[in-house]
């Protein structure tokens, strides 16, 4: 037998002459003798069937919507090709178009459309369009199933009709013509599975055409590049599938993937027909190739992930189904007499529930259903009872190495849950060849990325960023990230994406990506007004995998919503003391929130910017040391402030070139107040393991309170006043051989922050600048304290501590 093809093209396909003439230069390359199957070109179907329903309502309009179609099509043919062949072609559209009219004018005197009537009026689609490549497409001949008249035009997988088509074709394929152009819509077709493949069956036409030739290939041609990793128009790191088995497609086409329809594999996959999906825009791509080959040339462990975007769930249970037969069959007995399809079915091991998945306009009629047929244990014995979920999604991975392959389920539900997504329900069949998992539709495109994420190596794994606060510590931030961000891509596989940012003026939201190097100005020109609690509610509706908060302000309302961000899986990152220095139970709350949700509560800059204090003290503790005493300078603004004094440099002008230089709080008071410190000690303190408030810790000022009254302009007047006064201290200190450190300490639980003169002896005496101290005595290091040293304010640290907990929360 010679080797033989059958060629699909779809509708969108068939958009323009550029894309019918790309065709033409696919059918004319083959060198073997093949069958093209076609459909009608993009719009005509739809202005078929109006058309129809227009005459069954006896309007008029029909007619000139009938003018419109035969105009397009003549027009079409006009721009294709010219002489003989145009002459032909144009005969042949008049002469389909007579036929339909008289269709059409039958339909207009009955008032009524059978459904036998509608598909034959919207076979003319395909026919219109078979009459025209036959004029462009070189030795090719029509094969038009709809104009035979006494043969068996049925396409049931039977072998009279397949030896009927067989013969045909093969006796046309052999004459001088070695292409065969059939039209892919035939409304005697009585096979139920096409006609439930609805505008879709010319898939189904082609491949029982195929399968009665015995086709040595079927090629479908459509817009898409093959079956993807996933839906590309939710996750845009999807990418083609190069092979798949029969299998592997069937369920990925059942559980959403729109490339090609379940029913259309059926004949194919008989006789074991490889069907190859190619993109007609990028013919030389390779598409995907469905055979019985398992190898996919692949290192994941699926081959796709597939899904129905909205599901209703309908569980039956109760104890009536306890130990009863026959349970299972009535209920589905009851939906097979309704004609509802059944997506997905779970059943509980007791035997107390079933539930099963279905589309939602099934649901009103399988409820009813259910209620009828179990009316006695649902309304009389109040047994069992029927339950409906709305707004729900399936997602399946599949895969034929999924067999036997341990740690799958694993990889998918750990994805899920540490991202917040629930599972409703799940099945798996014996095959292992899937596993289907019903999620909350609103989570559905946050689900396939982590899911993707999880399952198919990527060039980079995503993450996404909503900074608060554009200070000069969130300046900072951005610039280092801006700067490492190619870096972090090439080296650490990471790619992060500014997705929204906020001050206190304006805020930007982009789910694109809001470029690092140009924020300033986009953010500016923002035309939405900054607000914390619209910012924080829009970042969680957009419910994006990998998210993270970094908030960069010292403001009470931002470190409130801590406690909700965290619960919506998002972890945090911040520089802002409040939270963990506010109430105990506050503290307690983030904490556990965090570890309850999987996500991370990042605070390290919160005491001595980048200093790795939380971190060395939390290790401590998990290693089962116990923490007896800390000691510390914490404020770089008031050791920068002491180190800075001289002859030349009182006071009020120290504290004004610490503002400046961003080493102090935009507010020095909290710093001269002692407020920052204790905020910092109580952190420490905290995470030391004792439960210690605000209130708990003693605080000596070193400037009258009269001072941190009114506001900064006013404070900056009177603290000038107490500038010669530090003066004379401070001659007096450097005679004695001695410095100030505002000093903070913890011992036991009890804690208090002074400002002490100490001497040469004391391991503070040489602390320069703005750098920081923190000694730590605990049960190991008892004798002498562990220290910790370095730059403890400015924005540069603090932005570079910042960007430390956010690699942490990366994993990097």
């Amino acid at each position: 037998m010679p080797i033989m093809k059958v060629l699909k093209f779809g509708s969108s396909t068939l958009t323009s002459t550029r894309k019918i003439l790309g065709v033409k230069r696919i059918i004319e390359r083959e060198k073997v003798p093949c069958v093209v199957v076609v459909s009608a070109f993009k719009g005509v179907a739809d202005s078929l069937r109006i058309t129809g329903s227009l005459a069954a309502l006896r309007d008029q309009k029909y007619v000139s919507l009938l003018n419109e179609i035969n105009t397009c099509h003549i027009k079409l043919a006009g721009d294709l090709l010219t002489g003989i062949k145009a002459d032909t072609v144009l005969f042949k559209i008049s002469e389909l178009s007579e036929e339909l009219n008289e269709i059409l004018k039958g339909v207009f005197l009955v008032r009524e459309m059978s459904d036998y009537s509608l598909n034959k009026i919207l076979s003319f689609g395909e026919r219109f369009a078979s009459a025209i490549y036959s004029g462009i497409v070189e030795k090719a001949l029509v094969l038009d199933l709809n104009s035979l008249s006494g043969e068996n035009t049925a396409l049931p997988y039977s072998g009279n009709t397949h030896s009927f088509i067989f013969g045909l074709a093969k006796k046309m394929i052999n004459s001088a013509r070695k292409r065969v152009i059939v039209p892919g819509f035939i409304p005697d077709a009585s096979d139920l599975q096409y006609k439930k493949t609805g505008l879709s069956g010319s898939d189904y036409i082609a491949a029982s055409i195929a399968a009665a030739i015995n086709a040595d290939t079927l090629e479908i041609w459509t817009e898409e590049k093959g079956f993807m990793t996933a839906d590309p128009k939710n996750v845009r790191k999807a990418y083609p599938i190069e092979y798949l088995t029969y299998q592997e497609a069937i369920e990925l086409s059942h559980f959403g993937a729109q490339v090609i329809n379940t029913p259309t594999l059926r004949p194919v996959y008989r006789k074991l027909i490889p069907v190859l999906i190619k993109n007609l825009s990028y013919p030389e791509e390779k598409g995907t190739l469905i055979s019985d080959r398992t190898s996919n040339g692949s290192r994941s462990l699926i081959k796709g992930i597939s899904s129905i975007g909205h599901i209703d769930l309908i569980t039956l249970q109760g104890t009536a189904m306890v130990g009863v037969t026959g349970t299972s069959m009535r209920l589905f007995g009851a939906l097979a007499k309704n004609n509802i399809n059944i997506i997905l079915i779970t059943q509980a091991s007791s035997e107390y529930s079933i539930t099963f998945a279905i589309n939602p306009p099934d649901t009103k009629l399988a409820f009813n259903a259910i209620n009828q047929e179990f009316r006695q244990e649902i309304s009389v014995n109040r047994e069992l009872k029927a339950l409906v979920e709305k707004e729900l999604s399936i997602i399946a991975i599949v895969g034929e190495r999924m067999k036997n392959t341990p740690g799958i389920s694993a990889t998918l539900f750990r994805s899920l849950g540490m991202n917040g997504i629930n599972v409703i329900a799940t099945a798996q069949g014996s095959s292992e060849l899937n596993i289907s998992v019903v999620i909350k539709r609103k989570n559905l495109k946050k689900a396939l990325n982590v899911i993707h994420d999880g399952f198919f190596l990527s060039r980079y794994k995503e993450m996404h960023i909503f900074i608060a606060g554009t200070g000069i510590v969130g300046a900072s931030l951005m610039d280092q990230l801006q700067k490492q961000h190619d870096t972090l891509i090439k080296e650490h596989n990471l790619k992060i994406n500014l997705t929204g940012v906020i001050n206190s003026r304006k805020m930007l939201l982009d789910i694109k990506s809001i470029p690092l190097d140009s924020y300033a100005e986009k953010l500016n020109s923002s035309t939405v007004k900054g607000d914390i609690e619209l910012f924080i509610s829009k970042m969680r509706k957009l419910n994006l995998r990998n998210s993270v908060f970094i908030d960069c302000t010292a403001n009470h309302k931002v470190a409130s919503m801590y406690k909700l961000i965290l619960g919506d899986y998002i972890s945090v990152v911040t520089a802002n003391k409040i939270a963990c220095s506010s109430e105990y139970s506050y503290y307690q709350q983030l904490k556990s929130t965090a570890n309850e949700k999987g996500v991370r509560f990042m605070y390290e800059t919160t005491v001595c910017a980048g200093l790795p204090v939380i971190k060395t003290l939390n290790d401590l503790i998990v290693s089962g040391d116990r923490i007896k005493k800390i000691e510390a300078v914490l404020s770089g603004t008031l050791n920068f402030i002491f180190n800075t004094l001289s002859p030349e440099i009182p006071l009020s002008t120290a504290i004004r070139m610490a503002r400046d230089k961003g080493i102090s709080e935009p507010d020095p008071r909290i710093d001269l107040s002692g407020t920052d410190v204790v905020r910092k000690i109580l952190i420490l303190s905290r995470e030391a393991g004792y439960e210690i408030e605000q209130n708990d810790v003693e605080v000596k000022r070193f400037l009258p309170d009269d001072c941190f009254e009114g506001d900064i302009d006013s404070f900056f007047r009177k603290v000038k006043d107490h500038d010669i006064t530090f003066e004379n201290e401070r001659k007096q200190n450097a005679e004695m051989n001695r410095k100030w450190r505002f000093y903070a300490s913890m011992e036991n639980g009890k804690a208090k922050v002074e400002l002490l003169t100490i001497d040469s002896g004391h391991p503070t005496f040489n602390l320069e600048g703005s750098n920081n101290i923190v000694l730590i005595t605990t049960e190991r290091y008892c004798e002498l304290p562990l220290v910790i040293k370095g730059y403890g304010a400015g924005a540069d640290v603090t932005a570079a501590g910042v960007f430390s907990d956010l690699m942490r929360v990366a994993n990097v």
